[in-house]
């Protein structure tokens, strides 16, 4: 995967856990590295290191082919629309619905925007962030992956279907790739099946809409993970102080200090 390399904040003290944080279409790695710089300024997590991966830029098919950082390509089938032509942070174009029809993608719509072959890609440059760690001398459960929105999608999906036992699992404002195909690329004994995942997601979100998020923890529930999903009410698609705080709680229940 032709990508720029990620970015780090290392670790304070002697480097026992990572946190593996990709963001999420459109943006970047630095885009999220406030929170690990906080995190460091408040002396939080002193023995983890956090690594934020760039995506490479592709063109999206749901905007118009336009190129940017993306993990996979959306390529949902478009409809008569009236365009703004602004983009969110988040990489997405904003639509409004022409005033004659109404425009909804249900959860199981999404199968028809997946991009397989991008995906697995991902998940493959994922597991590879992964193998490094390990290498560097970290156990990969002391390894949490997780990520926003597109980051969070392909982190829930690498997650599950990783060979590697992990420390934990996160997505916020996001939902599951390949769910009609999800059984075919996780084990019935799967590696991670204990492994606990945090999901966060605004009910306002117009983008990775909230039914997704809800649905998405209800698939992996009844798969057998245990899932701690957290709504934030008025909340669009973004991330809230509230979720970043329940999330450092998570964080800390997952890679606790070691000295």
């Amino acid at each position: 995967m032709a990508t720029t390399a990620p970015l780090v904040v290392p670790a304070l003290k002697k480097h026992t856990a990572t946190v593996i944080w990709a963001h999420g279409l459109g943006d970047s790695g630095a885009g999220w590295m406030p929170i690990a710089e906080n995190f460091r300024r408040r002396g939080r997590f002193s023995e983890c290191a956090f690594v934020f991966p760039n995506a490479p830029s592709i063109p999206i098919t749901v905007n118009f082919g336009m190129e940017m950082p993306g993990w996979y390509d959306i390529v949902r089938q478009r409809v008569r629309l009236m365009l703004n032509g602004s983009l969110s942070h988040d990489g997405y174009r904003c639509q409004r619905p022409s005033a004659d029809r109404d425009v909804q993608t249900s959860f199981d719509d999404l199968a028809q925007a997946h991009d397989q072959p991008g995906i697995l890609k991902s998940r493959d440059y994922f597991n590879s962030l992964i193998k490094a760690e390990i290498e560097k001398g970290i156990p990969s459960s002391r390894i949490v992956l997780g990520g926003f929105s597109q980051g969070g999608a392909i982190s829930l999906f690498t997650g599950i279907t990783s060979p590697d036992k992990l420390a934990g699992i996160f997505g916020l404002s996001s939902y599951l790739l390949l769910h009609n195909k999800i059984k075919d690329y996780v084990k019935s004994e799967s590696t991670n099946k204990d492994t606990p995942i945090f999901m966060g997601h605004g009910n306002k979100d117009p983008m990775v809409k909230y039914e997704w998020g809800l649905d998405t923890s209800k698939v992996l529930r009844e798969m057998g993970w245990a899932v701690d999903f957290r709504t934030y009410k008025g909340l669009a698609h973004s991330a809230d102080p509230t979720e970043i705080d329940e999330l450092e709680h998570y964080l800390d229940e997952r890679l606790p200090p070691l000295s």
